[in-house]
């Protein structure tokens, strides 16, 4: 079986009438946020015009996993009156991404109850990537099969 490499995990809420500054007052400074229209910066450090609203937090990415250790240390540090989260879930799409990186062209994974349960209780979806170290537009993160 592949290595999973790598993990990036991220939580974000989108919409064309998101105002950032309103989650903010709630959950804190994101990594990154744009009202629609506005300026957003790119993950290498780009300038562009956002095409919707967004509010991000992105967590330290993990080697080897930790996928679920990522999810609860973005969580653990923000508010837990869940009619917040479920305000901005109804009004926004609310969601934890995970990025896997793997070593090879497949892995298996799971996901506790305690971490569904954490996302499920704020209204918020799990978006799961998974790119293959055999795929070639994966090749920058990774070196004759090994995590970068």
């Amino acid at each position: 079986m592949a290595e999973i490499c790598k993990t990036v995990v991220s939580l974000s809420f989108s919409g064309d009438n998101l105002d950032p500054d309103e989650i903010s007052r709630w959950l804190g400074k994101p990594t990154n946020g744009a009202s629609m229209g506005g300026i957003l910066l790119t993950p290498a450090g780009n300038e562009r015009v956002s095409h919707t609203g967004i509010w991000l937090l992105r967590a330290e990415d993990a080697q080897h996993g930790g996928f679920e250790q990522q999810i609860h240390a973005l969580l653990s540090g923000l508010s837990e009156d869940f009619s917040i989260w479920k305000d901005f879930s109804d009004r926004y799409r609310g969601r934890i991404f995970v990025g896997l990186f793997l070593s090879g062209f497949n892995e298996g994974l799971s996901v506790s109850p305690q971490t569904l349960i954490a996302i499920g209780v704020r209204g918020l979806t799990l978006d799961l990537d998974i790119y293959s170290g055999e795929d070639e537009a994966d090749a920058g993160e990774f070196e004759n099969g090994n995590c970068v």
